[in-house]
């Protein structure tokens, strides 16, 4: 069996399965899915049950100063660099039980599939738990994975706020899970991150598995809307310095932006805040972040450059002040071809349907393709429906991304003996 390693080898399916189940009942929502944000209690309870797992399948686990988790099963060469698989496990406020989570825990069953059946390899392999992916309470996403490649300083992201104004580096030594090892230091061979669609085409289109070729670029703009808060009833509307209607007409031009620039563009407003968010006091100031992605950097520049220049034109005759920040970005990523190849190939090899995709969400492994080749694997999910407590797969798509996942891993890695 070790001979020939890539024929017909599979991960067991139902300790995948188990464990994702497991994980689910941490943070549980509302309605059938996970409210597991970053650096909450919860968090801290999730991350305890996976050391607890990675300590059973005789893996080291080191943590670095973002509270990013790494567990490493060692190669049989001292001086041959990592293989990295990774995700996350934080969860959005009304997430689901497979964003992010199948991706580790795949990545730790491709562990202990490999310890089951005695196989070594070159190349160590590290199972890597990113802190804060989803960026639901500290913005921006992927934080601790864009430290890691440099692009955020330590400083900028222990000082992000939540909601309620705690930062970042407050709550990661609170839950105790704040490391010593300094972020970026680890070297990658190569780095892999499995996860569910987060979109309905692989579904569509009766395919098991998404190789993975490219991912969205994006922006997050941060707008801040000054106007002056009023009475509803008392007010004149020739009087008004409604920050209100000013949000309306951008949330308007924003659609009318992306709908110029199809097909292979989006953007919309997820989240916005009104102050002081009273039925009869109109809104003195309004926060709301635009969300813009497409794979073509031309067309995110120009997206980009446009929303800014309307939504100062369209505040300037209303009286209302208008400031933006950009509080999170990355240019389109194309992943490495001989990776890409060997996902493809494991899927070929073993029966799996598949097609090329385009990843229309962000992941770490966009900031990893900027330290080493890098690229995804993908499973459907049901309806497209993610970032949702609905999110559902199967037990068998979870299976065959990660069959996919420890081939193309194990390749890379090289099997010894």
């Amino acid at each position: 069996m070790v001979a020939a390693p890539g024929e017909n080898l599979r991960v067991n399916g139902d300790r995948l399965w188990d464990m994702l189940m497991e994980m689910a009942k941490i943070g549980p929502g509302i309605a059938g899915g996970n409210n597991r944000q970053t650096l909450t209690d919860e968090d801290s309870e999730g991350r305890h049950l996976f050391k607890r797992w990675c300590d059973e399948a005789g893996l080291s686990t080191g943590v670095d100063q973002m509270g990013t988790m790494f567990a490493t099963r060692p190669g049989t060469d001292p001086d041959a660099l990592p293989v990295y698989v990774g995700s996350h496990l934080d969860t959005q406020p009304t997430g689901g039980k497979y964003d992010g989570v199948l991706g580790v825990l795949a990545g730790l069953e491709v562990i202990r599939t490999l310890n089951d059946l005695n196989i070594q390899t070159k190349h160590p392999i590290v199972v890597t738990n990113w802190a804060n992916e989803e960026g639901a309470r500290f913005a921006p996403a992927m934080l601790a994975s864009g430290v890691f490649a440099g692009i955020h300083s330590l400083d900028y992201a222990y000082g992000r706020k939540d909601p309620e104004g705690k930062t970042y580096g407050e709550e990661l030594k609170r839950i105790g899970w704040l490391g010593d090892e300094e972020v970026g230091a680890r070297k990658m061979h190569a780095y892999f991150e499995y996860h569910i669609e987060q979109g309905p085409i692989l579904e569509a289109e009766e395919k098991q598995i998404g190789v993975v070729t490219h991912c969205q670029g994006l922006w997050w703009l941060e707008f801040t809307l000054v106007g002056r808060e009023a009475h509803t009833g008392s007010t004149p509307m020739t009087m008004r310095v409604n920050a209100g209607l000013a949000f309306g007409r951008i949330l308007e031009m924003v659609q009318a932006v992306a709908m110029k620039e199809q097909p292979g563009a989006v953007a919309g407003v997820g989240q916005a805040f009104f102050s002081p968010n009273s039925r009869n006091v109109l809104p003195g100031k309004v926060v709301f972040t635009v969300d813009m992605r497409t794979p073509s950097q031309e067309k995110l520049d120009r997206m980009r450059a446009k929303i800014e220049a309307e939504a100062a034109k369209i505040c300037e005759p209303l009286g209302v002040g208008c400031s933006v920040e950009a509080v999170g970005h990355f240019d389109p990523v194309t992943f490495d071809p001989v990776l890409v190849e060997r996902v493809r190939s494991a899927a070929e090899k073993l029966g799996y349907s598949h097609m090329d995709i385009i990843s229309g969400a962000g992941h770490d492994a966009c900031w990893a393709a900027k330290l080493a080749p890098s690229t995804m694997i993908m499973c459907p999910c049901v309806n497209g429906i993610s970032h949702n407590e609905a999110e559902e797969i199967s037990k068998e798509w979870a299976a065959a991304g990660c069959d996919v996942l420890f081939h193309a891993v194990v390749e890379t890695a090289e099997i010894v003996g």
